[in-house]
């Protein structure tokens, strides 16, 4: 950080403390960048005791569909093909039995050729490198990353590139939680990079609908406290209004361009969040014009619905909760015990974006397991 940025984050944290002090506010991040930001920051530790930074669903890792996974996995090693995803993704484990490969990474080491990659382009390349062979993209993520993915679709692939996509939306697991009557916050921070490609006003919904406070931050802890201000500020005057405090590049509108090839390439469905269940409009998938691309078309289903606990997280994970913001990692049964970065069970582990991941990260490995949902956040 720099001497300036330092400055700014400073001042930014007096404003904070000089505010009239209210009772407890829970202000909820939906957005792994944040939660790494805030953590590695230590702002929990520099911020009033009254506020309750809650980490929420902001990992695309962390909710994508078991089956999704095990779909990839039994793909790779059953059919002829190149499998490429994005490196996170290698690790996530699915429920099978314990002489089956439970990682795409495990699969790799059966035979599978399996290549993790950092972008769509690269898919391209190895498509275009291999032309005699299929090559899978399977692509999961969030809207940012799933943009690209509908570029690449519009602007033409390879013949022998399909995709098999397991794309989300963000907004749609907030509205969710806004819905349940028990939210388990007061206060939103909207993910920065989803604005801009979205435009902030996706989330207007937060204060016309339902009279929460939002603003969108970036990534630096200046623009995160400075979002946090905002909110808090809005509490204590009664008066909620969407504040965009990552203005270098969230615009309104957000990107036309990025939109545009979404619309074109892919169509908006009901889909499955892991341990979560079906969640309305809020999962990708790819148009019809695309079918002779994609993989769920191209390649026969290896979804078997008999295997234990298909579609679940593992035994004793509490990721689904986690995602939802209803505890805090560390109330995890299995955090810092069974799962850890090296050996992770459940989701939240394995991802950069994974809140147990990020708080392992930042030195918070106690375990506070006894303690209640309610008693930490709810």
């Amino acid at each position: 950080m720099t001497v300036n940025a330092q400055s700014a984050a400073r001042l930014w944290l007096e404003r904070i403390h000089a505010l009239p002090q209210q009772g407890r506010v829970k202000i909820m991040n939906v957005c792994g960048g944040h939660e790494r930001s805030i953590t590695m920051a230590g702002l929990r530790k520099a911020l009033p005791d009254y506020i309750e930074l809650v980490p929420g669903p902001g990992c695309p890792v962390c909710i994508c569909p078991e089956e999704d996974v095990f779909e990839a996995i039994q793909l790779a090693l059953n059919e002829d093909v190149i499998m490429v995803a994005f490196g996170d993704m290698l690790r996530v484990p699915v429920n099978v039995q314990k002489t089956q490969a439970r990682t795409m990474e495990q699969a790799k080491a059966q035979g599978a050729d399996i290549r993790p990659i950092a972008s769509p382009t690269e898919a391209v390349h190895i498509a275009e490198q291999n032309p005699d062979k299929p090559v899978v993209f399977f692509a999961a993520g969030f809207e940012t990353t799933t943009a690209p993915v509908a570029a690449m679709m519009v602007e033409g692939v390879p013949d022998n590139l399909s995709v098999l996509l397991s794309g989300r939306l963000t907004w749609p697991a907030v509205a969710m939680l806004l819905e349940s009557g028990s939210p388990g916050f007061d206060a939103l921070i909207a993910p920065g990079h989803v604005a801009t490609v979205m435009g902030p006003e996706e989330w207007e919904f937060v204060l016309d609908k339902h009279n929460i406070p939002a603003a969108v931050a970036g990534f630096n802890p200046e623009s995160l406290l400075a979002a946090m201000y905002s909110t808090l500020r809005q509490l204590n005057e009664g008066r909620y209004f969407l504040d965009n405090c990552y203005p270098e590049l969230v615009r309104p509108g957000g990107n036309r361009s990025a939109q545009a090839h979404l619309s074109k390439a892919m169509n908006i469905i009901d889909a499955n969040w892991r341990g979560v269940g079906v969640i309305p409009a809020s999962g990708y998938m790819l148009d019809q014009a695309y079918s002779d691309h994609d993989a769920r078309k191209l390649f026969p289903s290896y979804a078997d619905d008999a295997r234990k606990r298909a579609g679940e997280m593992p035994p004793g994970c509490d990721c689904a909760q986690v995602v939802l913001g209803k505890i805090y990692p560390n109330e995890c049964r299995l955090f810092g015990k069974a799962c850890v970065p090296r050996n992770p069970i459940g989701p939240c582990m394995v991802s950069d974006e994974g809140a147990c991941r990020i708080w392992w990260a930042g030195g918070m490995r106690e375990s506070v397991a006894t303690h209640t949902a309610e008693k930490a956040v709810g």
